[in-house]
């Protein structure tokens, strides 16, 4: 007799079931998360979807904004004295502000970041807080400042142009994906006064004006090169906040709305975006923005060297 055929989807399923209820992976503990099971066992995105959402159904793992997807079970409330609270007051600092309150907007979003929030954060009086920073709006300067400054130039103006301005972008890009509330925060009409962020800036317009173009259109390079990086980037904080409000991660929700999709197509006359969708059947597209980013680099890229 046959033995019944366990699709990808069950089988790393019940992989990571057993992990589960062995206590290999114990309350709190995060699992494979989507992109992780796609690079470990080699599926598809929709396949690992899957997974996470079957193993959401049976109550083994819930998601926990800025985390990601953990073992269920309730998570051991964190202890509170009064020694240690006189202990973080006497120790705090500008810097350990800054640094908790980057903590924070990473794991919960900028619009979670509140003075009390970070009070709690640092178990410190809230008032405490203002010896050091003036308000909300200093902190996030900080913020930025302490985020901006992650960022080292990985090639010397000295090589290919576009491959220089490609990494620039690129270190730009990480820094965006470790601070998800950054470029939704940062105005590029009206941007604040960042002296790290201004690294970026000159390493960009320096890399231009060494080729000989116009100030003015190394100018607009720059802005339009930057532009694009945060436009991505406004994407992380949002999609956090989704799935956190919802537990329910961008690739599930494609899954969920697949079928409402088919129905407005059969509705109406749009052969392309049809034939479009059919060909990523059975899987669906793999929203993967690290790629779109890079995908769109190079077109960028290669549109201002059309230009030149």
């Amino acid at each position: 007799m046959n033995e019944p055929v366990v699709s990808p989807s069950a089988k790393i399923t019940n992989e990571i079931r057993d992990q589960i209820l062995s206590g290999d992976l114990g309350s709190g503990d995060r699992v494979p998360s989507t992109r992780e099971i796609t690079r470990r066992w080699g599926v598809a995105m929709a396949t690992a979807t899957k997974v996470i959402a079957a193993l959401k159904q049976e109550g083994l793992v819930r998601t926990r904004p800025g985390i990601g997807t953990v073992v269920a079970g309730a998570s051991p409330p964190r202890a509170r004295s009064d020694s240690r609270a006189r202990d973080a007051e006497s120790a705090l600092s500008r810097e350990r502000i800054v640094a908790a309150a980057i903590k924070v907007a990473d794991g919960e979003g900028l619009g979670q970041l509140s003075m009390r929030r970070l009070s709690a954060e640092l178990d410190v009086a809230t008032m405490s807080l203002y010896r050091h920073v003036r308000d909300k709006d200093d902190l996030l300067i900080q913020m930025m400042e302490a985020a901006f400054a992650e960022w080292r130039p990985s090639l010397s103006r000295r090589g290919d142009w576009a491959e220089v301005l490609a990494q620039a972008a690129r270190g730009l890009w990480q820094i965006f994906r470790r601070h998800i509330w950054l470029a939704p925060a940062y105005s590029l009409t009206r941007p604040l006064i960042v002296r790290s962020g201004l690294a970026y800036t000159e390493h960009v317009l320096a890399t231009l004006l060494d080729r000989g173009l116009p100030p003015a259109t190394a100018l607009s390079m720059h802005l339009i090169l930057f532009n694009y990086v945060r436009g991505f980037g406004t994407n992380l904080e949002m999609e956090a906040t989704a799935e956190g409000d919802t537990g329910v991660t961008a690739d599930e929700w494609m899954l969920v709305q697949r079928p409402t999709l088919q129905t407005v197509l059969g509705d109406q006359q749009l052969p392309a975006f049809q034939m479009v969708i059919d060909s990523f059947e059975p899987d669906g597209y793999d929203m993967n923005l690290d790629h779109l980013f890079e995908v769109g680099l190079g077109y960028l890229l290669e549109g201002f060297r059309s230009a030149t």
